[in-house]
């Protein structure tokens, strides 16, 4: 087992969980397995000199076991430049490797080496969240005149589908293989009732990365039987500069918003959609994340900094919008995302405070990342005046959102 996680820390995990000591076994014997996993450093790195950029692979290795026996698989695929590791545990981004302007290769997104820390301590690291990615405004919505509850898990709220969400489940994983890209289909079932949620709901979630450096995530859901709401994300953490280097402050991000949506103390939005003109929140011309977000506005204080919903630009013939390009200057290394999302969430990694420990026992602190999570908005069920996130049985819900990952 790996000396960052001693046994009373697997007890607290199965703690957590509803779980004895027995079950706490179960996970500690997972996370021994996790360490000689696919997606550790060296495994990668060896991965990725046998090939060059533009040739596709993907292999498949063990995790973990979860306390009822289900195994939990890690998915490493790369183009011979960029490598991805996946888990089926949350249909989970574990790793992200890119190089940076001198060709030497990192880890840019936050996780962890166990089964165990992802299951008690993970803050949604890389986690694909359903049903409801964001707020919903003390877990209280209606369809049609009917009115649902979903547990709350954030103050008086409910975040990210309530206490176990689409990131808590093992989804079933199925390997994408063609000429032009490589990745896994992830399917979960989420049967009516589920989390207060109505509907039996199908969601399958591509990811696929292509010759051209581009993470693709196509979202696709129907639901039978009932109406419900859906609003699917992923909660991928970066640090271009290497998770667990430094803080993300000096990262210059352009923001395609000309608005955004203002939050009350809970974080709940308000219902207004606000112009940035003027404010912090305007990163229509590349800016440093840090360079205001110390200042005393308001939304920054109830925040402790940016996270918030920004209403993306228009989209073009295609439906999809440019939302954002963050920039690392020291390293050179650049995310550029599109989407056919009408929002997206920036988050400065607020509520990081270091008392756990990622990949290669680095502890991840305030500030350290940030969170870019496409989608529709927050608390949208309780505001007409918000796009609709309702699904009904007979329709489709379809998202794209693409990570273009680079130099400069």
């Amino acid at each position: 087992m790996p000396d960052n996680l001693p046994r009373r820390q697997v007890l607290r995990t199965a703690g957590a969980l509803g779980l004895g000591a027995a079950a706490a076994g179960a996970l500690q014997t997972g996370a021994e397995a996790a360490a000689t996993a696919a997606g550790s450093p060296d495994r990668v790195a060896a991965m990725d000199a046998q090939r060059g950029h533009g040739r596709l692979d993907i292999r498949k290795d063990p995790f973990g076991t979860t306390p009822d026996g289900q195994a939990v698989d890690v998915y490493t695929f790369t183009n011979g430049r960029v490598t991805i590791s996946m888990l089926t545990w949350g249909a989970t981004i574990q790793r992200v490797e890119t190089p940076d302007r001198h060709g030497h290769t990192k880890n840019i997104s936050l996780g962890f080496d166990n089964l165990p820390d992802y299951a008690a301590l993970s803050p949604y690291f890389g986690a694909t969240i359903g049903r409801y990615g964001n707020r919903i405004a003390k877990g209280k919505f209606s369809i049609d005149g009917n009115s649902y509850q979903i547990p709350v898990n954030n103050g008086e709220n409910a975040l990210h589908g309530g206490t176990i969400g689409f990131d808590k489940k093992v989804w079933k994983a199925k390997v994408v293989h063609t000429s032009s890209a490589v990745g896994v289909a992830f399917t979960y079932v989420s049967p009516d009732g589920e989390m207060g949620f109505p509907g039996e709901l199908t969601s399958r979630v591509t990811y696929t990365l292509d010759k051209q450096d581009n993470l693709r995530i196509d979202y696709h859901a129907t639901v039978a039987g009932k109406p419900t709401i859906v609003n699917l994300t992923n909660h991928v953490y970066f640090n271009l500069a290497g998770e667990g280097s430094r803080s993300i402050d000096n990262h210059v991000l352009q923001l395609n918003a000309a608005k955004y949506t203002p939050v009350d103390a809970g974080l709940i939005p308000t219902g207004e959609i606000a112009p940035v003109a003027g404010t912090p929140f305007d990163f229509n011309k590349p800016t440093a994340i840090g360079a205001r977000i110390r200042d005393d506005h308001p939304q920054l204080v109830i925040g402790r900094g940016y996270d918030h919903n920004f209403v993306l630009g228009a989209a073009d013939s295609d439906g999809v919008r440019f939302a954002a390009r963050f920039w690392e200057p020291d390293h050179g290394r650049t995310v550029t995302v599109h989407t056919t999302e009408p929002g997206a969430q920036f988050y400065s990694g607020n509520f990081l405070d270091g008392t756990f420990q990622g990949i290669g026992n680095k502890s991840y602190r305030q500030g350290d990342a940030f969170a870019f999570e496409t989608q529709h908005f927050p608390d949208s069920p309780n505001h007409p005046n918000f796009p609709s996130t309702v699904l009904r049985p007979g329709e489709t819900y379809k998202s794209t959102t693409t990570y273009t990952f680079g130099t400069k």
